[in-house]
């Protein structure tokens, strides 16, 4: 929603916004849950296809390519992986990547600017509960495999500290900038130290 928002904005300014959702770059299920349907591991590990996402945007906007790039490579109601025909990406076009574990090690030098969305766990459990019905608690069973995941990646990656801009989003109707220190998974999760 923020990405959408932050989209509209600036094409509202005048600018040639591309959108791209890192949830249009699954693995396929076999890949996702090869480590059980409720690995913490699994979410983190095997959820997105980041070879393809380099392949298909990255590499073609990002890294002095031709422009030429396709938005998406997996279809998740069917499953399949897929391949849509590319679109040439305008020259001073801005482009917007939202998705979960961007700033890991094998997409964060890919950006230009990027921002975390801080958010506590109790607030992002209650916001899934509201769109499809999971259990509003993080610490339920059913919520191991995307809270856990979530950690793994924090600890593994401290993804505010590697942001250009960090905001609480607890309420989005006023998001607040805050440092990477106060991000609230740095009470409860240990980062590992960069070198």
């Amino acid at each position: 929603m923020f990405a959408d928002a932050l989209a509209e904005h600036m094409g509202a300014a005048g600018k040639h916004v591309i959108r791209v959702g890192l949830d249009n770059f699954h693995q396929p299920r076999e890949i996702r849950y090869q480590r059980g349907r409720s690995s913490p591991e699994g979410f983190w590990l095997d959820s997105y296809d980041y070879k393809r996402l380099h392949a298909f945007v990255l590499d073609p906007l990002f890294n002095h390519g031709l422009g030429w790039f396709r938005p998406a490579s997996h279809d998740l109601e069917s499953d399949q992986l897929i391949e849509p025909p590319a679109q040439l990406a305008p020259v001073g076009s801005i482009v917007i990547v939202d998705g979960m574990f961007l700033n890991r090690d094998e997409t964060r030098n890919s950006w230009d600017y990027s921002v975390f969305l801080d958010v506590p766990f109790r607030v992002t459990a209650e916001r899934m509960s509201e769109r499809d019905g999971s259990p509003a608690d993080p610490s339920h069973p059913a919520m191991r495999r995307y809270v856990g995941g979530q950690k793994l990646y924090m600890a593994e990656c401290d993804p505010a500290a590697r942001a250009t801009l960090v905001l609480d989003n607890t309420d989005p109707q006023k998001p607040t900038v805050i440092s990477p220190g106060e991000a609230s998974y740095r009470r409860t999760i240990p980062s590992r130290t960069e070198p």
